[in-house]
């Protein structure tokens, strides 16, 4: 059942809107929406704008708080997330330390797997943006602490990094890891990759890394091909200990 003031999406006609359960009026170029009316119904139920269009009534996936929430910056993208959740293994029973939370898209979908996520931003500004889109996606098992990585205390079956890395960062990594568990670092340029690789080649028993590529297929009357879109987004470094 839909709460007052729970996030929700609202589609219909080819278009999503991205509001709030019990917010008064909603106008947009398909008719004004009663927001009121969304509040104690279910996932499924519709809305009706005054024009006459119809929209469903949807709760939020982690992938709609990446294309909706409010952003400090460039967030990591679904498949470079997806990318580090395959690798090491995220699952229910994990704790996951996450650092350079940003907008906390990625705590957002670590939250969704993991038993736990403590997520660390050094930007105080940073850290109140995410924790109000987390706290927007209803989880109660992501917290975000403003501090730097470094502060990090306790252990932990996955570290992941979204942040410039020193050699320090990767050190300070494995000592919060427990044995078998993974670091997982994302780089978006050669140069920070080889400061991961080089570093953590001397500390783990397994080092990786992959480059993050995706195409998407663009299709039209006139035929399929791949999208002109830049298909590389940036270098996941996977090291277990």
């Amino acid at each position: 059942m839909i709460e007052e003031g729970q996030r929700i999406l609202l589609a219909g006609k080819g278009r999503k809107f991205y509001v709030r359960a019990g917010s008064g009026t909603f106008s947009t170029d398909l008719g004004m929406l009663d927001l009121d009316q969304a509040v104690g119904v279910n996932p499924g139920d519709t809305l009706t704008s005054h024009t006459g269009v119809i929209f469903t009534i949807l709760v939020p996936r982690p992938t709609d708080f990446f294309e909706h929430s409010k952003r400090s910056g460039a967030p990591m993208l679904p498949k470079d997330i997806g990318l580090v959740i395959a690798y090491t293994g995220m699952n229910t029973r994990d704790t996951v330390l996450d650092a350079g939370t940003g907008s906390g898209i990625a705590a957002i979908f670590f939250g969704n797997i993991a038993k736990s996520v403590k997520s660390y931003e050094i930007r105080p500004d940073f850290a109140r943006l995410a924790a109000r889109n987390i706290e927007e996606a209803g989880l109660k098992n992501v917290e975000v602490v403003a501090a730097g990585m470094l502060d990090a205390t306790g252990t932990f079956d996955i570290v992941h990094l979204d942040m410039t890395i020193t050699p320090e960062h990767i050190t300070h990594a494995y000592s919060l890891l427990v044995p078998g568990g993974y670091l997982a670092c994302y780089n978006p340029f050669l140069e920070h990759m080889f400061v991961v690789m080089d570093t953590a080649q001397g500390l783990f028993s397994e080092t990786t890394c992959h480059e993050a590529i995706g195409r998407e297929m663009t299709r039209s009357p006139r035929g399929t091909r791949p999208s002109t879109r830049v298909c590389h987004s940036g270098y996941i470094t996977i090291a277990r200990k």
